[in-house]
């Protein structure tokens, strides 16, 4: 099983920069594939912010490009997700996914975390 665990949600005025950390727990029988970064706001559905490969290609949604920053640390098993520039707009809980194998299984499944929350304020 992987146990993935957000942190560095708060509570933070427009402007001030967050990072958002996702530190994935697992046996030596897994391997992480892909990664990203979810959001949900209040009355919209969950949304996709980032993306990183394997390979540390990335994708943004539109109103992340520019702002956002998706990064990776295999050796720790950790993806980050850099919020510069926050907007009121951002607000939201914040999702980690993250795409593991397992050796003994042969199976590729995803795993999410608990979210943190990310209050902008104006």
């Amino acid at each position: 099983q992987v146990h993935v665990v957000e942190s560095g949600g708060g509570l933070v005025q427009s402007g001030e920069s967050l990072r958002l950390s996702c530190v994935a727990s697992f046996g030596s029988a897994f391997s992480v594939n892909a990664a990203g970064w979810y959001r949900q706001a209040p009355g919209k559905e969950r949304e996709m912010v980032a993306r990183i490969s394997s390979g540390s290609s990335t994708n943004y949604a539109d109103s992340a490009k520019g702002r956002f920053t998706i990064s990776r640390d295999d050796a720790k098993n950790t993806v980050h997700l850099q919020m510069n520039r926050p907007k009121p707009e951002d607000t939201a809980v914040y999702y980690c996914n993250v795409w593991a194998f397992s050796v003994a299984t042969g199976i590729t499944k995803d795993f999410w975390g608990q979210g943190t929350q990310v209050t902008v304020s104006s």
